[in-house]
């Protein structure tokens, strides 16, 4: 299994890992109790962009295993760095790309990753399902839908998002699992819950027409309070984990 003497240290960032999962995971469960749900409802997702190996085995040493990724080939450097590595408990390394898909990765994704948040349009799912190998499990797929009609912003509307996630849990070796946003960024309060709750209609409209769906990807660092109050079953959290980029 890799070392931390095998892959290069940022001292100060590893430093701090351990005591910030700690304090992401009581807002977590804070939060779940405010809202008046489970403790174990919510997920977190360490977002290790441009951090590098050893932040990700620093945080899997403390029982951290989902992590999610931004870039293909940054996320499969760290694969190959980390190919023997597991989390506290032999829990095996679970890889998640969230940032948007260009049709000639799709390849490299279908083959190593186990969640793909990002998808918004149905050439993306198409290619991911034939190029997923048989001898994996069907790659977890979420529709990335864009509330807040942002041109900078992936994801279908929320006008199609129906009719995407159907196209989509129809194609072999994908899962649908349910819906990812990135809503845009406030400090308004009353702000994030009202792009929040958008986020959660579209969800919950898709599950009332007959999709089976489980996982309501939204809430990062500055909003995951206000995410797990909308019904968020997956937080994405980067620089509450990491420190600043």
């Amino acid at each position: 299994m890799i070392g931390l003497t095998d892959v290069h240290i940022d001292r100060p960032i590893i430093a701090m890992i351990s005591q910030n999962l700690q304090l992401v995971s009581n807002r977590i469960k804070l939060a779940c109790t405010a809202a008046d749900r489970p403790q174990d409802a919510v997920s977190l997702l360490a977002v290790t962009k441009t951090f590098n190996a050893a932040a990700v085995l620093e945080a899997a040493a403390h029982g951290q295993f989902r992590f999610g990724e931004n870039y293909v080939q940054e996320a499969l450097d760290k694969m190959d760095a980390l190919a023997d590595a597991r989390a506290k408990g032999g829990q095996p390394l679970e890889w998640h790309l969230i940032g948007p898909l260009q049709s000639n990765k799709t390849r490299a994704v279908a083959e190593r990753f186990d969640w793909v948040h990002s998808v918004d349009r149905l050439k993306i799912a198409q290619r991911l399902s034939e190029q997923r190998p048989a001898h994996l499990p069907p790659l977890n797929v979420l529709v990335q839908v864009n509330t807040s009609g942002e041109d900078s912003k992936s994801g279908t509307g929320p006008d199609e998002a129906l009719a995407l996630a159907r196209e989509v849990a129809a194609l072999p070796r994908l899962q649908l699992r349910g819906v990812m946003a990135l809503p845009a960024p406030t400090a308004d309060a009353a702000e994030q819950n009202r792009q929040l709750a958008a986020v959660r209609v579209v969800y919950e409209h898709l599950r009332s027409q007959g999709l089976p769906l489980d996982t309501l990807s939204m809430g990062m660092s500055s909003d995951l309070e206000a995410a797990v109050a909308q019904g968020s079953t997956m937080v994405r959290v980067g620089t509450a984990l990491f420190g600043q980029r």
